[in-house]
């Protein structure tokens, strides 16, 4: 076989390769999210490999969308030379109440001076509604927001609602939504580098990989030592127990130094959240060695 017959078998059995092992991997999802009582959809890149599951519906983003408003912020900040530790007055009657709002919690009743530093801490480590409110504020509204990361390239979601929108009626949280794939290609464009400078892309990094809330989802599903960077979503139920929205979605940190990236986005769930966060583990370890070498 000469040199040149042999280099194009060769790329040709990888590229199959990677084909049946993305094909693989889809079929062990599918058997994870079959007979649930709800939609599910899933996106996965790692490398060269990119599957999705159900990707076409528009499924509630949920407070994940608290990670573009982040990242419409970081951007404004760039932009206008605004330095992450340059501070802001908050007074008490902003942080409101009967709201998921750690902040408020800590300084209830009172006027507060903070960074932008700790105020996009709050809303991406800690998925603090109030703080996630006066970021959209920052950036212009939330129209902003959704023209921002459309701006990206990003164009299959919607974002129209802040938090405090999504509280007054919680059906409005429908109308923020996305496709699994598009959330993956954020991060994706985060890790690239690409999006934000050096300083708000490590920054970000961090306060992703410190997230506080869904330890019972993508990264209950991995063992202890693997990082992930992850924003998660969680919605209240309607009034015959329906769960508009569930979510988790990152970047796990595979043992070679690759990323990949996991987005599992839930909609109309008839499932306990117990059931709605194992699934979400379970497709993470399944990701997790499909790809660890």
């Amino acid at each position: 076989m000469n040199i040149r017959r042999f280099v194009i078998t060769s790329v040709l059995c990888i590229c199959c390769m990677t084909a049946a092992a993305g094909k693989d991997l889809r079929g062990d999802i599918e058997k994870v999210i079959a007979g649930r009582q709800a939609t599910i959809g899933v996106a996965v890149m790692c490398g060269d490999t990119v599957i999705t599951v159900n990707n076409s519906l528009k499924y509630p983003l949920m407070s994940v969308f608290k990670l573009h408003v982040a990242v419409t912020a970081l951007r404004k900040m760039d932009a206008e030379g605004i330095p992450l530790d340059s501070t802001v007055l908050i007074r008490s009657e902003q942080l409101h109440e009967n709201t998921y709002s750690p902040l408020r919690d800590r300084y209830p009743g009172h006027d507060i001076r903070i960074s932008y530093r700790d105020i996009v801490g709050y809303t991406v480590s800690h998925s603090d509604n109030n703080t996630c409110d006066l970021l959209i504020g920052l950036t212009g509204g939330i129209d902003k927001v959704d023209s921002c990361i459309k701006s990206l390239g990003i164009t299959d979601l919607n974002l129209t609602e802040t938090e405090a929108d999504m509280h007054g009626d919680i059906r409005n949280g429908y109308l923020n939504w996305s496709t699994p794939m598009s959330v993956v290609r954020l991060f994706e464009k985060i890790y690239s580098g690409e999006i934000l400078s050096t300083e708000h892309s490590a920054f970000l990094e961090r306060i992703l990989l410190e997230c506080s809330s869904g330890q019972d989802k993508l990264k209950a599903g991995l063992p202890g030592d693997v990082p992930v960077a992850h924003k998660t979503g969680h919605s209240d139920r309607l009034p015959d127990g329906t769960m508009i929205g569930d979510a988790d979605a990152g970047a796990i940190y595979m043992p070679d130094g690759r990323k990949c990236y996991v987005s599992v986005l839930i909609m109309d769930s008839k499932e306990t959240d117990e059931v709605n966060a194992g699934v979400m583990a379970e497709i993470a370890g399944i990701v997790y060695r499909y790809f660890k070498i």
